[in-house]
């Protein structure tokens, strides 16, 4: 029973990446001209995998996304969006 458990455990404990880590990115994104526009972008960046959560700012023109990064990482979430029509670039 001992083994089981010690078994268990580290499988738990190895099936969970060390080096994940949720990051978060704010994205410029200046072609938004209409109230569309950031459902548009919002839909594009949804669809990236490792996305966890994306809020739109129509008036600051930005995107701010919260992702894994062992799944994705900003160049995808800038690409998505330039593939949408919409160009964006990290924000520093």
């Amino acid at each position: 029973m001992k083994k089981l458990v010690t078994l268990i455990s580290l499988a738990a404990t190895l099936s969970v990446p060390v080096w994940a880590a949720t990051k978060t990115v704010v994205l410029s994104v200046s072609g938004m001209t209409c109230a569309a526009c950031p459902i548009t972008v919002k839909k594009a960046l949804n669809k990236v995998s490792g996305v966890e959560k994306v809020e739109i700012s129509f008036e600051k023109k930005e995107a701010v996304v919260t992702f894994d990064d062992t799944k994705t990482n900003s160049e995808a979430l800038t690409k998505a969006t330039k593939d949408a029509g919409y160009p964006s670039t990290v924000k520093q």
